[in-house]
């Protein structure tokens, strides 16, 4: 998901202008930098783009970063707590486990 850029060349705490942009100021330009940023990491997932009122950021906590598990019903069925300090890939593991084990083809 990209949410609200983090540390934008204008604003409160930019990082070196080699490694950040502008902050987006509508959903054409945070579309343009989110699809910048996917080719250059080769992000080949699907990607969510938050609208300009952050509407998922704010509804799914995703600041500064979390883990989440969805169900393929669509669910969500594990969400981590806020990073660093609750980026837990190992209860994200656990989690997946149960899932795996509970579901009716009982594949791992």
């Amino acid at each position: 998901m990209y949410i609200r850029e983090a540390h934008p060349i204008d604003g409160l705490s930019p990082l070196p202008a080699s490694r950040s942009v502008n902050d987006p100021k509508n959903l054409l330009e945070r579309t343009e930098v989110a699809s910048s940023c996917a080719k250059k990491l080769n992000f080949t997932m699907p990607m969510l783009i938050d609208d300009m009122k952050d509407s998922t950021a704010r509804n799914y906590g995703g600041y500064p970063d979390r883990l989440y598990l969805v169900g393929k019903d669509g669910k969500v069925v594990y969400q981590g707590g806020p990073g660093p300090r609750g980026f837990k890939p190992d209860e994200l593991e656990e989690e997946l486990k149960k899932v795996l084990e509970a579901s009716p083809s009982g594949k791992k």
